[in-house]
């Protein structure tokens, strides 16, 4: 069983920044893809970026490549999401998931584990 607890989300304004946390409990974090996802409101859950677990290669949705940069730290059981230039269509309560040895990185069904959530609001 893991556990995920998000945090960093906030009100931000258009082309700022944010930086999301996500701490896993247990010992397999190292063997598990970690994704972050997003929710808008009135809107289907969508993929926005994804680490490997084995070859630590990341994935980009289309909307946030060049912004966002995920990473993880192994050591500390943990996946971060630096977002920069962030924009009001950004606003979202963002999960974070870890799917055990995953390679399907953007099919949410893949996940096993998911966090509650942290919203992240952007102003115009």
């Amino acid at each position: 069983q893991v556990q995920l607890v998000e945090s960093g989300g906030g009100l931000v304004q258009a082309g700022g920044s944010l930086r999301l946390s996500c701490v896993a409990s247990g010992r397999t974090f190292a063997k598990h893809t970690m994704g972050w996802f997003r929710q808008a409101p009135g809107k289907e859950r969508e993929f926005v970026a994804a680490v490997n677990w084995g070859d630590g290669n990341t994935y980009y949705a289309d909307s946030v490549r060049g912004r966002f940069t995920i990473s993880r730290d192994n050591a500390k059981n943990t996946v971060y999401l630096q977002m920069n230039s962030l924009k009001p269509e950004d606003t979202a309560v963002y999960y974070c998931a870890a799917d055990w040895r995953g390679f399907r990185f953007a099919v949410e069904s893949e996940y096993d584990y998911w966090g509650q959530g942290t919203q992240v609001t952007v102003s115009s």
